[in-house]
């Protein structure tokens, strides 16, 4: 089995290598680390690649794109909610209970969707990062959501914490799950096990929230 790998360089101190959900490998290493040390850790970690490359996980669902008409659901916060098109004028996405749309706005009912998701990512989650960046005494750069497709957060080797604007979709204390594990690489590049008694600390339930994604995380890779 040959292993193809993509290699990012950056001021990190520490390799770390990771199968992400498309089943793409990537190797974060320091600037000043050969090629042929990356490759033989790469190599060193063959079983372990192997283990996470057949893991269910890594293989997406096809899932039916929406329609946005009347009846449908939709995810918000780990919950199900019902649309309504409406002949009523209305500006945007309006939501209590239930998601409400204009006929008018129904052809461009994704993109309005995607605006209102985003708007909702940040109002839910930065205030998490504050949070647990002052509970952990870390400071992050900046506070992004994007359109990451197969990870649900990165922290970047300048301080910047980047979260998949899906995540939106899961419960709360998912999300407090997510953003306080992106914070603990701050203080812990790799997942040691100093990494998790620092995030135990943060969220005692944190394996409640793993359990959740490894049961649901593939609906979130869908936009809606």
């Amino acid at each position: 089995m040959i292993l193809e790998y993509q290699i990012k360089y950056s001021n990190r101190k520490t390799l770390n290598i990771s199968v992400e959900r498309d089943r793409s490998i990537i190797v974060r290493a320091p600037n000043n680390l050969s090629v042929e040390k990356i490759d033989k850790a790469v190599q060193s970690k063959r079983q372990w690649i192997k283990e996470k490359l057949n893991h269910t996980q890594k293989y997406p669902i096809l899932l039916e794109s929406k329609e946005f008409v009347s009846g449908e659901t939709l995810m918000y916060l780990g919950k199900n909610y019902q649309l309504l098109v409406s002949d009523q004028e209305i500006e945007g996405i309006e939501f209590d209970r239930r998601f409400k749309i204009s006929k008018s706005n129904q052809p461009k009912a994704n993109e309005l969707f995607k605006k209102w998701y985003l708007s909702q990512a940040l109002k839910k989650i930065e205030p998490l990062a504050t949070k647990y960046a002052k509970s952990l005494g870390v400071e992050y750069n900046q506070f992004k959501t994007s359109e990451m497709k197969y990870r649900w957060g990165s922290c970047t080797p300048a301080n910047n914490i980047i979260f998949n604007w899906r995540i939106i979709k899961a419960p709360m204390y998912v999300l407090e799950y997510l953003v306080a594990h992106e914070l603990v690489h701050l203080i812990e590049d790799n997942h040691t096990p100093r990494f998790w008694n620092i995030l135990s600390i943060q969220v005692p339930n944190y394996q409640k929230s793993k359990n959740w994604l490894k049961k649901n995380g593939q609906l979130l890779e869908v936009d809606f």
